[in-house]
């Protein structure tokens, strides 16, 4: 069985560190950490040299045909936001779109998915600075300017550069579980997966303080031991802050509210209990901090919009297809 096949779409004009972006996350084989591996493949819509609004040139060694077998198509960006797409282009994108592939948006790559007439009564995102210039080109979008992307099933769009990574993260958890993406974060040292809903803006302290220190600590305690009641009281305690300082910062810092953010982590460790561990329902949610089964699986409704079980049964079946998948030539699995 073939390794999934995820073409990212280069053009003229095109920045190198939007390009970047799926290259990092998907263009490297790491296998050796357990991690599943893809036959990546950058493509352009026309022969010869990119130039890049760097002023460096790529030589891209794949046509508007990598669309065709494509298990995942990424736009990273566009420009001429304005303007018809080209017709090979458009064809492509709804051909791989009307196949059954998953179609990828990242910033304003949002512009090049709605061209193609493929969000029409669908809810997206772009670049907050673009919002308002997608909606007047696009008015049957809804738009959402506020989150880091959004999911529709078969179409993915995210907002700016680093909410890119956050929407290459959330595909490869979708697909390969919770442990797969977080060990893929640590390698390539990003921020742990965010979930879509969070908020474009996110402030960060611009320098430490023995405050900032305490803040810090007290949410790595927290992620220590979920399994703990997690008051915001008695966190906002044990960071030297009042109820209202923490509050206002802990915004400020992750775009979420803490009983949101203490939910996703929770998710989170679930999500791994699951994939790599065979215990009850009711063991899962307690470690996991939930009290209950019934807790656990109201909070996956809401989150992943599946239930636990199904989360355990689609990841077992994933990850025996991607051990078929990589396969080496003498029988040895690469995982």
């Amino acid at each position: 069985m073939k390794k999934p096949i995820v073409a990212a779409v280069a053009f003229d004009g095109i920045s190198p560190f939007h390009l970047s972006v799926p290259c990092l996350v998907f263009g490297a084989d790491r296998t050796k950490l357990g991690l599943p591996r893809f036959d990546f493949r950058v493509c352009a819509m026309q022969g010869g040299p990119v130039h890049t609004d760097a002023g460096l040139s790529i030589v891209v060694p794949h046509g508007l045909s990598a669309l065709d077998e494509a298990d995942i198509v990424i736009i990273p960006s566009w420009k001429d936001l304005e303007a018809p797409l080209a017709a090979p282009f458009e064809d492509a994108l709804q051909q791989a779109h009307r196949r059954g592939a998953l179609i990828v948006g990242l910033c304003l790559g949002t512009f090049a998915i709605a061209g193609a007439g493929l969000l029409a009564g669908r809810k997206a995102t772009t670049h907050w600075a673009y919002t308002e210039r997608l909606q007047a080109l696009h008015p049957d979008i809804a738009i959402d300017a506020d989150v880091l992307y959004v999911d529709e099933g078969d179409i993915i769009t995210s907002a700016g550069v680093a909410a890119g990574l956050d929407c290459c993260l959330h595909i490869v958890r979708a697909r390969y579980g919770a442990e797969a993406a977080l060990r893929l974060a640590r390698h390539v040292v990003l921020s742990p997966h965010r979930q879509g809903g969070q908020a474009q803006f996110i402030e960060r302290p611009l320098a430490p303080t023995p405050n900032a220190d305490r803040f810090a600590k007290a949410l790595d305690e927290v992620r220590a031991s979920l399994g703990k009641a997690h008051s915001l009281d008695s966190v906002a305690e044990a960071a030297g802050l009042t109820r209202r300082t923490f509050t206002r910062r802990f915004q400020k810092t992750t775009g979420t509210s803490f009983g949101d953010w203490l939910a996703d982590q929770r998710v989170a460790l679930a999500q791994r209990l699951l994939e790599q561990t065979d215990k009850s329902m009711d063991i899962v949610a307690f470690e996991a901090g939930f009290g209950s089964a019934t807790s656990l699986r109201q909070h996956f409704a809401a989150r992943l919009r599946t239930s636990p079980r199904q989360y355990r049964r689609e990841f077992s079946r994933n990850t025996q297809a991607a051990a078929r998948n990589t396969q080496a030539p003498d029988g040895l699995s690469l995982l």
